[in-house]
């Protein structure tokens, strides 16, 4: 009688194959939500000068146009002030028929409006400005201090108007409540078309340190102007050349010549994927080259990419909404031949403005020139797939 064979084991359903999530009670949730644990290494990173600590947002993470809140870049001139909102007030005065106070609750009673808009430092990339060589950075360490949120606020058209303004008023000097009264001299005119007074980012009430309980939000408008903690609004008829008005963001051109109350920040582009110190996966193959592209003058229209070190240039995907004065999402596939490559992006506006090269904008600035550097962002691409920055 010949011995009965085992039957081999049967492979297993793959329906049968359960995670093993589904095989215990899930944890238990919090009243604030937070970023998964396996996340925790996406988060901003911090220099420090005097006078200054900055956070730089990781935008090499980033894939929609929306930063959160938490990874939201921040430059702090003399600190976070811990501010009651119960005690906090805005004061309207000046060239003004009335002079007015606000306090929080005063101020949620007005209509408001929601507005996506990119706010950008105007020494964002200053490194690449400054530095006789590409340093080995990442993105976020490179250009990080730019955001891009949803701003609620009141318009401040509304609250000039309810003060009333004398026929002399031409200018705002805003201040905030820091510790050094950081404070701005803005036009009028430009207040009343696009100034809010920003009270919520991201559907919740601003964070401390981008400026709670109140902040003013200019569109397009280098960050600094965009003053938080704001305490104070003087109408006045002339700008008052506050200390850092008329030193740190004072642009000085190469001729010797000054730019005061240069406002916008230009056209600007960035590579996030493939950015510095990644590294591709395989040494060959298909990739999604993807960035983001911003002007403080409107809206995004192209965006050109280079994998040849400018060379030849293709026309990336703009994907929607491409709104004003916000960050724009391109990309561009990529089949990669494992060669060592240069990838550039060059962004135009609108009104047609297009990023210069590198060498093109320190023709034009002093050479400790930095603020509202704009230049293409190059990354090469070595053979052996990490990727570092260099000048294009």
């Amino acid at each position: 009688m010949a011995a009965a064979q085992a039957t081999p084991p049967q492979p297993q359903p793959l329906a049968a194959r359960l995670p093993d999530a589904m095989t215990r009670p899930g944890g238990a949730d919090l009243p604030y939500g937070l970023p998964a644990v396996h996340e925790a290494q996406v988060e901003r990173s911090l220099s420090m000068a005097a006078g200054f600590a900055v956070w730089r947002t990781p935008l090499e993470h980033q894939r929609g146009i929306i930063t959160p809140s938490g990874l939201h870049f921040a430059v702090h001139h003399n600190g976070v002030p811990d501010i009651a909102p119960e005690r906090h007030t805005l004061k309207l005065h000046g060239l003004v028929n009335k002079p007015l106070r606000f306090d929080l609750d005063r101020l949620m009673r007005y209509p408001m409006v929601s507005r996506v808009h990119f706010l950008e430092c105007a020494g964002n990339s200053a490194a690449n400005a400054l530095s006789p060589t590409a340093l080995d950075q990442t993105l976020g360490e490179i250009a990080g201090e730019v955001s891009c949120s949803e701003w609620t606020g009141v318009p401040l058209a509304y609250l000039l108007n309810e003060a009333g303004l004398k026929d002399s008023a031409q200018w705002v000097v805003a201040e905030g409540a820091d510790g050094g009264s950081h404070s701005r001299s803005l036009p009028l005119k430009a207040l009343m078309e696009h100034g809010m007074v920003a009270l919520f980012q991201n559907g919740e009430r601003l964070r401390p340190s981008q400026g709670y309980p109140m902040r003013l939000f200019m569109p397009g408008w280098e960050g600094n102007v965009n003053v938080k903690w704001l305490h104070r609004l003087e109408v006045v008829d002339a700008p008052a050349y506050t200390k850092d008005e008329s030193g740190l963001y004072t642009q000085v051109l190469a001729d010797g010549r000054i730019e005061r109350f240069a406002f916008h920040m230009e056209v600007k582009s960035v590579i996030t994927h493939p950015s510095g110190q990644q590294r591709l996966p395989e040494p060959h193959g298909f990739y999604e080259i993807a960035g983001l592209a911003w002007s403080g003058r409107g809206r995004i229209v192209r965006v050109d990419v280079s994998v040849d070190g400018g060379r030849t240039w293709a026309v990336a995907q703009l994907h929607g909404p491409v709104l004003d004065r916000a960050f724009t999402r391109f990309t561009l596939p990529w089949q990669w031949s494992g060669r060592k490559a240069d990838l550039m992006s060059r962004a135009t506006d609108e009104h047609g403005r297009t990023q210069p090269l590198r060498s093109e904008w320190k023709r034009r600035y002093a050479m400790h020139s930095f603020n509202h550097y704009n230049a293409v962002q190059a990354w090469r691409v070595q053979a052996d797939g990490r990727v570092e920055n260099v000048y294009a």
